[in-house]
């Protein structure tokens, strides 16, 4: 056997217990960067830098845990329009969008939270019906 396989093994066990964990993308919410079976790594909260805007985050949403994209921060104003989405009155550039939403409109003040959505739109329940979340509900950043 080779001497570096077991390590690797225990590393794999006992890496939840450390800064970094496996995370099974569940859904086609985050279609095209994450696809539905994906096993990815995330970097636990409590090592990992502030969210910022672009950023894929396991988030706890009100229907369990997920994978989403944080897009607005504290204190943001985010409005969307069919396909647009305008963050403090300036329109983002997503190039992660493949699939927008062509219909619907809303706004939300993040306040002291995040806003996270996916980025296959049509597919996601994220923050356009959840609203901001919490810090304490980003559990940590997909490397």
């Amino acid at each position: 056997m080779r001497p570096w396989i077991p390590v690797a093994a225990l590393a794999l066990v006992l890496s939840p217990l450390g800064g970094v964990h496996p995370v099974h993308i569940r859904g086609h919410s985050m279609e095209p960067a994450l696809a539905d079976g994906d096993l990815r790594w995330a970097l636990r909260t409590w090592i990992s830098h502030p969210p910022r805007r672009g950023e894929i985050w396991v988030v706890a949403g009100p229907r369990g845990t997920s994978v989403k994209r944080v897009l607005g921060l504290p204190g943001d104003a985010v409005t969307w329009q069919g396909p647009d989405l305008w963050i403090n009155g300036r329109r983002q550039e997503e190039p992660w969008v493949v699939h927008p939403e062509r219909s619907g409109e809303g706004q939300q003040v993040c306040g002291t939270g995040y806003l996270v959505l996916g980025d296959n739109r049509p597919e996601s329940q994220d923050g356009r019906n959840w609203g901001a979340l919490p810090k304490g509900a980003l559990l940590g950043r997909i490397l």
